[in-house]
């Protein structure tokens, strides 16, 4: 393998794709060239780094130093005097918004030093793209250990020793649900993963399949093992063309490798995968609703019992958790589910992953361990309200189905019970931070609209409910309110909640304050 002195490790996620990485890539490569340095640079794009305020973003290793919202323009400049003459260029450097400290080190940056990665474990670091930068970050070694040396019920007793609550929003404990499908009858088992992920404001699934698919195609490979599936499909919109390419990729690649198909690693197990692109229906983001979508059907969601771990996929046994659940198992079978199961809060182990968007001056993607505040994430993190004349007003948790979380309570721990309690759920992890120039009611009208948008039709609770609900907040922002209003949203909401199938609601409105 060729060795270089110097890699330039540039984002090629979404976020930075839009802002103009590709363009800046492609102007490295030929600048490097131009300059006669090309045998001695490598210049790889990676998946999401996660700071997409920033983007496009590229770290200069050894020595780790981080550029940001980079431009053609600046190439030659930072190819001459960093590359060649070691001088980095320092007008392309962070700037802290509070302090306005330039800090060059990437780890030395407050939005990364405060986080602590285990799903994003290879985030901006590797070529998606490339199995062998994956192995060589240890990946699957974990599925080696749980195919060689684990018997199905150890696997499981492992995941459910390290806590881990899936991380789609229901926060149901992993390894519970593994032991259930594992105990049901039949030969034929699937496992799935639902990357669908269409709460707006959310990307953490979307940014984890496009910097590091593999972690998933492992995690679930060891799912299957434990229940004894021999099938699985991952669920992602259309929509996600990146993340879909990059993980058709990884499939490929673990095929080739003897690590999907037959016989995998000589161990007589066999597993594959298979993608279905879904149209991007809020609704199938409901596990009922993604399976019957998988089967050719309208998605709607059914009434349960019979759960999915009963009679799910084709009324089989059926596993189904979402990208970031997957990305944490293989760590967690490397690992074990003590060292997992020591992060985070008594009742929420391990971390979570934000896609933390609004009115903050750092946007992007972080994970933390569980139990980190509100207030921490939104200041130590997010750097804060980019306007000094604003005021941070309320955060937003859980997409539609949750919640607003005002000021007098953003010193509430990110745990599932803890955030529950303030009027909003975790969710699968969007957090949108609002200044006070927020209109709440307008907030709900948002959401409201999204809801009854995206309502399926199937529950006449929720089809003729969420539209009269959205009619009355209509009303209320364009001025014409009546006190009556408030006591109807009250009482509907609830009502719309209990009665339909997927719940769409939580609250009343999901709003506090």
């Amino acid at each position: 393998m060729k060795r270089f002195r110097q890699h330039m490790l540039i984002c090629g996620g979404t976020g930075c794709q839009a802002a103009g990485s590709v363009a800046v890539k492609d102007a490295l490569v030929k600048e490097i060239a131009k300059q006669g340095v090309a045998d001695e640079v490598a210049v790889v794009e990676t998946g999401c780094n996660g700071f997409c305020a920033m983007g496009p973003v590229m770290v200069v290793y050894p020595e780790g130093t981080f550029y940001v919202a980079l431009e053609e323009k600046d190439i030659p400049e930072l190819v001459s005097e960093h590359i060649v003459k070691g001088r980095p260029v320092e007008r392309l450097f962070y700037k802290e918004p509070k302090t306005k400290e330039i800090i060059p080190d990437m780890l030395d940056i407050p939005f990364f030093a405060h986080q602590q990665l285990i799903a994003l474990k290879n985030r901006g670091i590797l070529d998606a793209e490339n199995i062998d930068e994956y192995i060589a970050r240890d990946g699957y070694k974990a599925l080696a250990k749980a195919l060689a040396e684990m018997t199905p019920e150890q696997i499981i007793a492992e995941v459910k020793t390290s806590g881990l609550r899936g991380r789609g929003g229901a926060g149901f404990p992993t390894g519970l649900k593994w032991e259930f499908c594992s105990k049901s009858a039949g030969e034929v088992k699937y496992v799935l993963c639902n990357a669908d992920e269409g709460d707006p404001g959310a990307f953490m699934d979307r940014s984890i399949l496009e910097a590091d698919p593999h972690s998933v195609v492992e995690g679930m490979t060891i799912a299957a093992k434990a229940i004894g599936s021999h099938e699985g499909y991952v669920y992602c919109r259309a929509e996600y063309p990146l993340a879909v390419h990059r993980l058709q990729l990884a499939i490929l690649q673990a095929r080739e490798y003897g690590l999907l198909g037959d016989n995998i690693l000589d161990t007589g197990f066999a597993f594959d995968l298979h993608i279905y692109q879904g149209a991007g229906a809020f609704v199938c983001g409901e596990e009922t609703a993604l399976m019957r979508s998988i089967e050719g059907k309208r998605g709607m969601p059914r009434p349960r019992p019979p759960f999915p771990a009963v009679a799910g996929l084709w009324n089989r046994p059926t596993v189904l958790n979402n990208v970031e659940t997957w990305a944490n198992i293989p760590q967690i079978i490397q690992n074990g589910g003590a060292w997992y199961a020591a992060i985070g809060t008594e009742g929420s182990k391990g971390t979570k992953v934000f896609a933390l968007t609004g009115h903050v001056n750092n946007i992007g993607l972080v994970e933390v361990p569980m139990g980190t505040s509100l207030r921490s994430i939104i200041y130590d993190i997010g750097g804060g309200i980019p306007k000094k004349h604003r005021k941070f007003k309320a955060v937003q948790l859980g997409g539609p189905s949750g919640g607003c979380v005002p000021e007098a309570h953003l010193d509430t721990l990110c745990d599932y019970e803890a955030i529950q309690k303030v009027g909003a759920i975790m969710g699968s992890g969007g957090m949108i931070v609002m200044d006070d120039s927020t209109c709440m009611v307008d907030m709900a009208r948002f959401f409201m609209d999204f809801v009854q948008e995206e309502s399926c039709g199937k529950c006449t609770p929720c089809r003729e409910g969420t539209r009269r609900m959205l009619q009355i907040l209509e009303k209320i922002v364009e001025g014409h309110g009546e006190p009556g209003d408030l006591d109807t949203l009250e009482e509907l909401a609830p009502m719309i909640k209990t009665s339909s199938l997927c719940g769409e609601l939580r609250g009343p409105l999901g709003l506090q304050g």
